[in-house]
């Protein structure tokens, strides 16, 4: 059992990127190539992710008087790229699956600089440390690897056998669900006496960040005129942050664990209030058509 444990993180990325080559199996280079009429979907969302979220983290912060060590870890996580997770919400609620990948590319890479820069405010701000956060070259290898590579094999495997693709479409919704499922469940399990001991401390402001990332993510591009699966797709690249490079940073580089209680309780709110932002804005008769294969 322990062994199982060990392998599990490798056995999640595994995972991951077999999700990545079934959304692969789903999309073209036709859907790529649209990006380019929607500029203002793009450079919305990186402005979102790089500037408005790091100041509204700060605002939470200080608003409601959190901890310097929490208020350091807080804006690591508000800092991170979004997660492959975001990919894999947006094909399950209908958002364009194209222009998450293409942003999780362009943030992670973006992240490489803005990380160690907001990072190192927060601690200049908050924690008067002294403290330097290296730049994450790394997480651009991690992108290649669990997102880009497997897409681009999906869709190459889609342009020469359109009929498997198609085929393969259900069964690898079914696994999406699975997978979900199971990362909940670890992510719970793995962080459990962290989350319960500084939940009290930090849990509000992780949740309203949380609500708060989904939320302008997916409706000031509505209102900005954007069509819904874009703001689907943004909401969710902008609403789900990549923890595990937030906790990988505040645990490896900065080397305390306290600042990585944020990211560790957010790992786990977040596929709670990702999923119920997907009902909530696709409504019950549209979700329950997209996630009937799951179980059936």
């Amino acid at each position: 059992m322990s062994n199982f444990i060990t392998l599990l993180p490798t056995l999640l990325i595994g995972a991951l990127a077999l999700i990545m080559f079934g959304l692969g199996l789903s999309l073209t280079l036709a859907d790529f190539r649209r990006l380019i009429k929607h500029p203002k979907a793009v450079v919305l969302a990186l402005v979102l992710q790089a500037m408005v979220l790091p100041a509204i983290c700060y605002g939470l912060v200080n608003g409601l008087g959190v901890a310097p060590v929490y208020a350091v870890g807080l804006m690591l996580l508000a800092a991170s790229p979004g997660g492959v997770s975001a990919n894999l919400f947006s094909h399950l609620f209908g958002g364009n699956v194209a222009m998450n990948i293409s942003l999780t590319a362009i943030n992670t890479v973006l992240s490489i600089v803005s990380l160690p820069l907001i990072a190192n405010f927060a601690i200049a701000t908050f924690a008067k440390s002294g403290q330097v956060v290296p730049m994450q070259t790394a997480k651009v290898i991690e992108v290649i690897v669990i997102v880009l590579i497997p897409v681009a094999i999906g869709m190459f495997v889609k342009s020469r056998a359109p009929g498997f693709a198609a085929r393969m479409d259900k069964p690898m919704k079914r696994f999406s669900m699975a997978v979900l499922a199971l990362l909940a469940i670890i992510a719970i399990a793995k962080e459990w006496t962290a989350i319960t001991s500084s939940f009290a401390s930090i849990g509000l402001a992780v949740i309203l960040f949380n609500i708060l990332s989904l939320g302008l993510g997916y409706y000031v591009p509505r209102m900005l005129g954007l069509d819904k699966p874009n703001a689907i797709a943004i909401g969710y690249e902008i609403g789900i942050h990549n923890s595990t490079l937030a906790i990988f940073v505040a645990v490896s580089v900065l080397g305390d664990f306290q600042l990585m209680l944020p990211a560790a309780i957010y790992s786990v709110s977040m596929y709670v209030f990702a999923t119920a932002f997907g009902f909530l804005i696709l409504g019950r008769k549209q979700t329950a058509g997209a996630a009937a294969p799951a179980s059936s």
